[in-house]
């Protein structure tokens, strides 16, 4: 019996649930396959959500972050290559060359799995003429990024005599805000700096609700406004932010959180194709071409509930859709992958702040690009019994058709214990349900936990009766 090569580009979330769903699927059909993976970095399966509760100093160490590291994947079966940069791509000849200490090698598969993440947007403002970083400005992405910020952060913190550091942050979404955090954390001033609103994925008042409770936390919000240019001082290192209304930001350091990009770039000259976003268009079951599978951050997926393609990269769909193309390398057309609802969470908390966010489905934006009717409806309540220690207020949205009366989405901000909401929203969009469904819902009711009209069953009970 012949031994098939299973080829994985990336060693993460995604790359390594395929490698081991593959080789745990072979087994129980009792087929020989050999899986190989080639991995740029010498760091594997690891939170980079967790990277900026370690950036704050919730988290000891980065060990922490790490599942299973090189060793452990290699003793579970998977031949293991780190500091291996693919570069392109034989489809015909069924190899991938990749570049290692330097030299350029090439290696065949017969089942090839793609799975290369995504790389943060770095702007040309923040290179110096040789392409490298300015002094003091970096992204938080990888784990050598948190190793970096915590010694920036820590160093900046130390050196602080007299008026605290200053930190920008540029990027409104969930890194910007949680490396906010990380950063008020260790004791410095932040500056959070967006080109349109704070959690601009959110409607505009429930982003309002936001940004106002961050302003009200210690956080000076800057929005609709971008970073435009630097100033550098003799060393090369970041004093301050031109921004595009004019105004100058003092800093001693520059947190990029302006988004990510798939790592895709070899894609289009092996003939794959790729989206709007930059992202392979896998099929259901991950595949991109015969023989070719993709999974995880440098994929776009499709939106459940528009059908349309989106970028929404997220360890929890990577870890999915590595299972499904895992499973389907061995055993094709077995499993598949059925798109996402755009459900996503944060925090930011700092002394006796504590705030919440959290969205799934539709946003009035997405539906109306999307050419659905929505209607929504905002419902304040709190997330106990008002006689209850534990009692938060909590606001919920929640959207729906007004023809159909299916529900559409929820936005939730609030105190503690709030966001997690959101899956209840989450699980209703993922089975159809409509407005009423979640409304009628047999919810879990006690004192500690709940009002008796669980606030996002009110909030839907609330539009269900105004449609």
């Amino acid at each position: 019996m012949s031994t098939e090569r299973v080829l994985v580009l990336g060693a993460d979330a995604a790359g390594m649930s395929a490698a081991h769903q593959a080789l745990r699927t072979a087994k129980q059909a009792g087929k020989a396959i050999e899986v190989v993976a080639l991995e740029k970095t010498e760091h594997t399966s690891y939170s980079a959500c967790g990277i900026p509760y370690w950036v704050s100093g919730e988290v000891d160490s980065s060990d922490e972050l790490i599942a299973r590291g090189p060793e452990r994947h290699r003793a579970m079966g998977v031949d293991l290559i780190t500091g291996a940069l693919a570069t392109g791509i034989d489809a015909s000849a069924g190899t991938v060359t990749y570049r290692k200490d330097g030299s350029e090698q090439r290696i065949g598969y017969d089942q090839l799995v793609i799975a290369t993440g995504a790389s943060p947007i770095i702007p040309d403002w923040a290179r110096r003429v040789d392409g490298a970083l300015v002094g003091g400005v970096a992204p938080c992405k990888t784990l050598v990024d948190g190793e970096q910020w915590v010694q920036l952060l820590v160093a900046a913190a130390a050196a602080g005599a007299g008026a605290a550091p200053r930190v920008v942050v540029t990027g409104g979404g969930y890194i910007g805000v949680e490396m906010a955090e990380a950063a008020r954390a260790r004791g410095l001033e932040v500056t959070l700096l967006t080109r349109s609103a704070v959690m601009s994925s959110l409607d505009p008042d429930m982003s309002a609700r936001v940004e106002k409770d961050l302003a009200e936390a210690g956080v000076h919000v800057a929005g609709n406004a971008e970073v435009v240019g630097l100033e550098v001082d003799d060393r090369g290192w970041v004093t301050s932010v031109s921004s595009s209304d004019g105004n100058e930001h003092r800093c001693d350091l520059l947190v990029l959180a302006t988004g990510v990009r798939p790592v895709s770039d070899f894609g289009p000259d092996a003939g794959l194709e790729v989206g709007e976003w930059g992202g392979f268009l896998a099929a259901p079951d991950g595949s991109v071409a015969p023989g070719i599978w993709a999974a995880g951050d440098c994929c776009e997926v499709r939106h459940r509930l528009t059908g349309q393609w989106t970028f929404s990269p997220l360890g929890t769909h990577a870890n999915k859709q590595g299972r499904v193309v895992g499973t389907n390398v061995v055993a094709p057309g077995t499993r598949a992958f059925n798109g996402v609802l755009g459900t996503a969470i944060t925090r930011y908390v700092h002394g006796d702040a504590h705030l919440e966010i959290s969205r799934t489905g539709l946003s009035t934006s997405e539906a109306q690009r999307a050419g659905l009717e929505i209607a929504s409806m905002v419902t304040e309540g709190r997330t106990a019994s008002g006689y209850m220690t534990e009692a938060a207020p909590a606001a919920v949205k929640v959207f729906a058709n007004p023809a159909t009366r299916a529900l559409l989405g929820a936005q939730i901000v609030g105190g503690r214990a709030a966001a997690k909401r959101i899956d209840t929203v989450a699980a209703a969009l993922w089975s159809g349900a409509t407005i009423d469904h979640l409304a009628e819902a047999d919810l879990a009711y006690a004192p500690p936990f709940a009002t008796v009209w669980e606030i996002v069953q009110l909030a839907a009970r609330r539009l269900a009766d105004s449609l």
